[in-house]
Formats: C-alpha cells, sequence, structure tokens
C-alpha cells in the first residue's frame, strides 16, 4: 500500500471532440508529457488514465478520452469506452476551442446534468485564435460560470491556468474527498477497542492483507482507536483475554455466522462488506435491498457484481458460494449471471435483484450510479455481506451498529410480511425501490 489506490482518488474526466487539445491539457496540468499529443485527429484511442498529487485537493486521476467526434474504424469501441467514463468521473472536465461549440458539446453538458456531475470547461487554444466575448459567455453559462481560457502549449503561464482549475476542482469536488466520511471512526469511543476477523485463505493475497481491511484499520487508527486483528479461530479465546470487551467487532462476511456465534450479545458487530456498504454507497438502500431477498423465486435472474476482475477460485465468494447459499435458502434453482470490472449491464430490469460486491475498487459516484439505475428501472439491489447476513439469519445482529439502517431492513420485511398474507403480488414499489 505505497500508493492511493485509484477509487480513492478524485476522478477527472476529460472530454472533448478530437483535436481539441485534451491530451495536451492534461500534460499542462501534469508538468510533463503523460500523454501522446500530435495534430493528427484520433490520436489519443484509448483511456490515458494519469493519477498524480494536485494540491490541496490531494489524490487525483485524470481521465483522457477518444474524441466525441471520432469517426475511425474503431470509433464506435471508443466512444462506448468514453462514455462509461462519464459514468466514472466525479468531475467532468469540457475541453474546446474558440468557435467550437455544438451538438458534441451540448451533449457531454446534457450527460453531465443527467448525472449532477459538476463539469468545468476548457477554451483550449487562444494562442491560435482569440475567443470572442460572447462566446466565452456561452460557455461560461453552460458550465455554471466554471471556465478556463488558456493555450495548452504556454508552459510560461502554467500556473495561472493550473491555479483556475485548482479553483473550480476545489468548488466542486465531492466532500468525501475534501472531508473522507470516517469508515467505522464514528462506531467508536476515543481511545476505544475494535476487533477485526481476519480469514487466511485460499483467497488472502500472500504477505498482506486485502484493501477493505487495510483501509478499516488505517481508518481506525486515523479515529485514535486500538485495532486487535485475529483469525475467527482465535476470536472466542482472544476476546476472554480482554480486560474490557471491544467496542466493535468487524469480520469477513464468511465467518458471520462464527463471528456472531463467538461475539458477546452486548458487544456490536459487522462485517467489512457492510462497512463498505456504507463508505462507498447507500447502506439503507441496500438493507432494504437485503430484505427483498424474500422475494426470489426459483428461476429468477440474479445478477452478481464484482468491482474488480479476478481469478475465480473453486469456492469463490460471488460466483459460487453467494449462489449456493441462495439456492439452499430457496431450495430451488437460480439464474445466476455475473458481471466484473466496469462492466455493468443495460438491461438491469431482467433482474430479480443486484447483489454488488463491497466496492472498494470503485469510487463513491461509481457506485452512487449503479445504485441510482438499478433503483431507476424498479430493481432490488444490496451487496455481499447483506446478503451473506441474511442467508444465515444474522443480518439484524450485524446492523445493530447502524440502527437507521436496521429500522429500514425491519420496516421492509412488515411490508413483505403484510404482502404475503394478503395474498398479492406487489410491485417493488412497495419496498420503495422505484426512483420517484
Amino acid at each position: 500500500m505505497k500508493k492511493t489506490p485509484k477509487s480513492l482518488r478524485l476522478q477527472i474526466g476529460l472530454f472533448g471532440r478530437t483535436n481539441v487539445g485534451k491530451s495536451s491539457f492534461l500534460n499542462l496540468v501534469a508538468g510533463q508529457d503523460v500523454a501522446i499529443t500530435s495534430p493528427v485527429p484520433g490520436t489519443t484511442t484509448d483511456v490515458v488514465e494519469k493519477s498524480m498529487e494536485l494540491l490541496p485537493l490531494g489524490p487525483v486521476v485524470f481521465l483522457d478520452t477518444a474524441g466525441l467526434d471520432d469517426v475511425s474504424v474503431l470509433a464506435e469501441a471508443r466512444l462506448r469506452k468514453t462514455r462509461k467514463i462519464l459514468d466514472r468521473s466525479d468531475v467532468i472536465t469540457l475541453v474546446t476551442e474558440p468557435g467550437a461549440w455544438g451538438d458534441y458539446e451540448r451533449r457531454v453538458v446534457r450527460e453531465a446534468e443527467a448525472r449532477r456531475t459538476p463539469l468545468v470547461a476548457v477554451v483550449n487554444k487562444i494562442d491560435l485564435q482569440a475567443p470572442s466575448a460572447d462566446f466565452l459567455e456561452q460557455v461560461a453559462g453552460a458550465a455554471g460560470g466554471r471556465l478556463i481560457a488558456c493555450s495548452s502549449l504556454d508552459f510560461a503561464n502554467r500556473d495561472r491556468c493550473l491555479n483556475e482549475f485548482k479553483k473550480h476542482l476545489l468548488a466542486v469536488a465531492p466532500d468525501e474527498f475534501l472531508n473522507p466520511p470516517p469508515l467505522l471512526g464514528d462506531l467508536l469511543p476515543p481511545g476505544g477497542l475494535v476487533t477485526m476477523v481476519v480469514p487466511i485463505d485460499l483467497q488472502a493475497p500472500k504477505g498482506r492483507l486485502i484493501l477493505p481491511q487495510v483501509q478499516a484499520i488505517r481508518d481506525a487508527l486515523d479515529n485514535d482507536a486500538a485495532v486487535m486483528v485475529v483469525k475467527e479461530r482465535e476470536l472466542a479465546a482472544s476476546l476472554k483475554r480482554l480486560a474490557q470487551p471491544p467496542d466493535l467487532v468487524v469480520c469477513d462476511s464468511q465467518v458471520v455466522l462464527k463471528m456472531v456465534a463467538d461475539t458477546p450479545p452486548s458487544v456490536k458487530c459487522t462485517t467489512f462488506s457492510i462497512l463498505f456498504a456504507r463508505y462507498k454507497g447507500e447502506l439503507l438502500e441496500a438493507a432494504r435491498g437485503a430484505a427483498s431477498l424474500e422475494r426470489l423465486r426459483p428461476g429468477d435472474r440474479v445478477l452478481i457484481a464484482e468491482a474488480c476482475s479476478h481469478h475465480a477460485i473453486e469456492d469463490d465468494i460471488g460466483r459460487v458460494k453467494i449462489p449456493r447459499w441462495i439456492r439452499q435458502y430457496l431450495g430451488g434453482d437460480i439464474k445466476v449471471e455475473v458481471a466484473s470490472g466496469r462492466d455493468y449491464p443495460e438491461n438491469l430490469e431482467e433482474y430479480r435483484v443486484v447483489i454488488h460486491c463491497g466496492g472498494c475498487m470503485l469510487t463513491r459516484r461509481e457506485m452512487l450510479f449503479r445504485i441510482h439505475q438499478a433503483r431507476a428501472r424498479g430493481v432490488a439491489v444490496t451487496n455481499y455481506g447483506l446478503t451473506i447476513a441474511f442467508l444465515q439469519g444474522v443480518i439484524e445482529r450485524v446492523l445493530t451498529p447502524f440502527p437507521a439502517a436496521l429500522e429500514t431492513f425491519r420496516s421492509a420485511r412488515r411490508k413483505l410480511s403484510k404482502e404475503k398474507n394478503h395474498g398479492k403480488n406487489k410491485p417493488l414499489e412497495v419496498l420503495g425501490l422505484r426512483a420517484d
């Protein structure tokens, strides 16, 4: 963990037509040649990612995309990737040049508005042509006043351009990047103790811990708490050795049943996956979605969504264990499909429920957008940790640190119970899953 993971960096997407100078602007901001530039249109053929420290913002990653008006042989494939970057971006930077404002630029503005993603406009190449006052006013109006006029080749004025850009980024950057929310620190008293249960199995990377565990340990330390890390077999004995019980116990979801059995009822407990359901997405929505698992029936389609692309082992948690536990719970078969990495299907309405991983490799904005897509199509969405806890009958126990989420889950179950008692097959609005 020598570098901040990309998923924790502010994601800044660079969009615009071919040859307006997106890559040149990236080089200007970076102060070095990180992207290939050329007067030949379409030089950037794929998304170029550049991670850097952009003080005072901190760690960011720039996403330099192919031109929106690419007409090459592979244009459609490139543009599909460009559109995915719109979903990923925390801030959209629209690069144009004097006099160039038309359908392509207005499309980016509409996409930004639809996603409620802040937009900064850059009028480039002012060394070649001075933009008119009317043009600058038009662009500034579309960008909410966030406008920079510069020449990406004028490194003598780099500081002025960069300072203007930083000013706009600071004004629109999501709060979680300027004031990151705690992962678990707010669940602990000053000087508190958290016990973390970390299995060492085939999926554990050799010589290190996985990212959610590392982040949880760091967050506890940042909040002046002590951390005791044990394997599941040592939990019960370790707790007995303490003069006082811990303030919180957190475990890997795969050992949640044993953790609950070994943790005193007076001690709050949860899982790393549930912590990330709050940190990266919407815990209330995930709790509501977990209650909807009672609606599953044999033959239903279930989407398992993984944020990372990895080689699935024999007993993979998302592809093997969760489907197996669902089938055991239902006493029948289901149709399971897997979307991994940044692939996320557009036909969400065809699934009964989306079960998402913790999303440690996604940005919060990406996760929230995925949740929004599911809700807009009336599809329940929850995550691995809540699903496993539900199927193993301990979900209320692991939601005790989160009273609002616990009540949301209970309320959704009460509605389902009424639905069953009335013998009606009501739509998902019963669970409040459809967007208004």
